[in-house]
């Protein structure tokens, strides 16, 4: 029994030898791999540091691509004896799938190679700076300082290798952190960036690299150029954007931030896994609260449907630095990423209340009827040309704030209340120099109708004033159509 006992407690002691030495493997092994991991975006830096002292060439900009510019078509208001009828027969019209635009979903947001390592900084400074109207800080370790005294290929590397040593790991931390409290997108990140920079390190080539440097280690594509001793930082985008010239590199548009030059020498250096900048916006930015006046806004022919609404003034400051693009050649997608964007919480808790008292009860038709009236009468037309210079379409809320608004704004802000307020399906109709919608019931709704994946899409135009549901505009034929679909 002795025996037996002690033979058992070998075997019990060498188990958990064995035990330990796995654990002690795999803890070691670990290591390792963390060590590997967290070492691959040095190596990456120190690589990209060979490429800017060698990788240069001279390029010319190709021309901005303008902006597409439609035909001025009139509104038309609807003759008062035609108002209180709706169409009688149905007109349906089969769209084809060659017409039929449907932008690409959005990819997550780029991120970096590995995950940042912050470093241990007790005395470490901080850059304060405002941001669309939002305090903002991070984390600067003024040890990192630098200057650049000329724009050459060795003092470019230098300051590079000295940018990946680990100096401003907690600064780039805190911008991705930024990023993600902020809900900021691409657009919004680049340009937080730029203005970050140039708090920590004044105007000038130190800013635009600090920023091009961060912006890279996010995850991001992006190109140096110089013009002189003047730096640049060059975006890649996987939109085309309208009205600013670019660089094809590669085989592939960069678009140089905040620069008109013509020419320009860039560092055709690329980082591994880097992505291309997109303008589409998953949700809206999360910025402090400035609220505009408000405005009063009733339909005509229900004047009981008036709301009062203000809209962020920060909000509005991004839309207006916010490049009109296009996605995959095809001008149409441009509507869709305006008509995806959802309205600001705020304005929702303001619009949709009182909006949702007065079609509460009613059938789909005569809520909608509603809400394009509406849409039909609260609002004066006038065109982009002559307001803003250039085509311009609007979020909507630039709808609710601007006072003037054209047809493709009027049907984004009609598509978005829809959606929202009455959980149906609305398309894009695109005819020749004008923008409509059109809405797919749950009930049998006479009128103009197109056909959709087997699926009715009743016309509704916003710019048609005074029509009911079921009415195209007059002068608009559905069989030219061009459908966008919207989320």
């Amino acid at each position: 029994m002795k025996y037996a006992t002690f033979y058992v407690g070998i075997l019990m002691l060498a188990s958990c030898v064995q035990a330990q030495s796995l654990e002690e493997q795999y803890n070691n092994f670990k290591r390792q791999a963390q060590n590997e991991y967290n070492d691959f975006r040095s190596k990456a830096n120190l690589k990209y540091v060979e490429f800017i002292q060698e990788a240069w060439k001279q390029y010319k900009a190709y021309p901005a691509i303008p902006r597409p510019q439609d035909e001025n078509v009139q509104p038309v208001v609807m003759p008062e004896e035609d108002k209180n009828r709706h169409p009688i027969e149905n007109r349906p019209i089969t769209i084809e799938d060659t017409v039929v635009v449907a932008p690409p979903k959005p990819k997550p947001q780029p991120v970096p190679l590995n995950p940042i390592k912050e470093q241990p900084k007790p005395k470490e400074a901080h850059i304060c700076f405002v941001y669309l109207g939002t305090e903002c800080e991070v984390r600067f370790n003024e040890d990192g300082k630098f200057s650049l005294t000329n724009c050459d290929n060795k003092t470019l590397a230098s300051v590079w290798k000295r940018l990946s040593e680990q100096v401003y790991n907690n600064t780039v931390a805190d911008c991705l952190k930024l990023r993600n409290r902020m809900r900021l997108c691409d657009w919004a990140y680049l340009n937080m960036l730029q203005v970050m920079a140039v708090a920590g390190l004044g105007e000038g080539n130190e800013a635009v690299l600090l920023a091009a440097f961060i912006y890279c280690q996010s995850g991001y594509k992006m190109r140096l150029g110089t013009v002189g001793n003047t730096l640049y930082l060059l975006y890649a985008s996987e939109h085309t954007i309208y009205g600013q010239s670019y660089f094809e590199i590669d085989g592939e548009k960069f678009y140089p931030f905040q620069c008109e030059e013509e020419q320009i020498r860039v560092c055709q250096a690329s980082f591994p896994k880097e992505q291309a900048l997109s303008l589409q916006i998953q949700q809206l930015p999360h910025l402090t609260n400035n609220r505009t006046t408000d405005r009063m806004l009733t339909s005509k022919r229900y004047p009981d449907v008036t709301v009062q609404v203000n809209v962020n003034k920060n909000l509005l400051d991004f839309y207006g630095t916010y490049p009109s693009s296009e996605i995959g050649g095809n001008f149409m997608t441009r509507w869709a990423m305006y008509a995806n964007v959802p309205l600001d919480t705020e304005v929702k808790e303001l619009l949709y209340p009182t909006l949702r008292a007065k079609i509460e009860g009613l059938t789909e038709l005569d809520a909608t009827e509603r809400l394009l009236n509406f849409v039909q009468t609260a609002f004066v037309y006038e065109y982009d040309d002559k307001i803003w210079g250039h085509d311009r379409a609007f979020f909507a809320e630039e709808t609710l704030y601007y006072p003037y608004c054209d047809c493709e704004d009027r049907s984004i802000l009609f598509s978005r209340l829809v959606r929202d307020l009455l959980g149906l399906k609305v398309i894009l109709v695109y005819y020749p120099g004008h923008l409509a919608t059109a809405v797919c019931f749950t009930e049998e709704v006479k009128g103009d109708r197109i056909m959709l994946d087997g699926m009715p899409y009743v016309v509704c135009d916003p710019t048609f004033i005074g029509a009911p549901v079921g009415y195209t505009m007059t002068g608009m034929d559905n069989r030219t159509a061009k459908i966008v679909l919207l989320e």
